[in-house]
């Protein structure tokens, strides 16, 4: 994994079958406070292929009159979005070397078509903080490259249980989903992705 960007951490298998199912059923009741809903993509209000929510203070949202951004509250129900997890915070702490907490958790979950385009994560004002992001349940085919959309990408298969750090000078990486490989984990009852991406919003 030498091509790797410098900075990006990749810690496979970090969380055993107990933990992922322990934070499963925390994120079960998020989705029960805060549902999952289908966002757009700005000016041309393309729905994305993933269904998504938040926890914590703030979430990141999209739509096409409004575009990207971080909001207190869910752009369906109103409502403030759900405390995030102690379980995150907890890995936020272990992982992040960083001093601050995490002030949002974005849940995508991917069914078997659903997919994430090369993207940097930059609507955020404090880029000193990485962002930490936990796969659960199928494998799916991950691209990372460099800061330029042109810089060539690495592609990894996150298992279950894998966290990665968007940390350092890789922060600002490209990055993206191409495929989910079906039947690939029991985790999930009726199968599918989530992905749990935590980051810190204000300087």
């Amino acid at each position: 994994m030498n091509d790797l960007p410098e900075g990006f951490r990749y810690l496979p298998d970090y969380l055993d079958r107990a933990a992922q199912e322990a934070l499963v059923a925390e994120i079960r009741a998020v989705v029960a406070d805060a549902p999952l809903y289908v966002p757009t993509m700005p000016r041309t209000g393309k729905p994305m292929s993933v269904r998504m929510t938040n926890c914590g203070a703030l979430g990141w949202v999209t739509d096409k009159e409004r575009g990207y951004r971080y909001q207190a509250t869910h752009p369906v129900t109103g409502r403030p979005w759900p405390p995030m997890p102690a379980s995150l915070l907890n890995l936020w702490d272990t992982l992040a070397d960083y001093e601050r907490p995490p002030e949002a958790c974005l849940v995508n979950f991917y069914d078997d078509t659903a997919k994430m385009g090369l993207h940097q994560d930059s609507d955020e004002a404090d880029f000193a903080a990485p962002v930490l992001s936990v796969s659960l349940g199928d494998t799916c085919l991950f691209r990372v490259g460099g800061t330029e959309r042109t810089d060539k990408a690495v592609s990894l298969k996150l298992k279950s249980g894998d966290i990665v750090l968007l940390a350092g000078k890789s922060r600002l990486a490209f990055h993206g989903v191409t495929r989910t490989y079906p039947g690939t984990s029991t985790l999930l009852k009726n199968g599918g992705r989530i992905n749990l991406t935590l980051r810190r919003v204000t300087a």
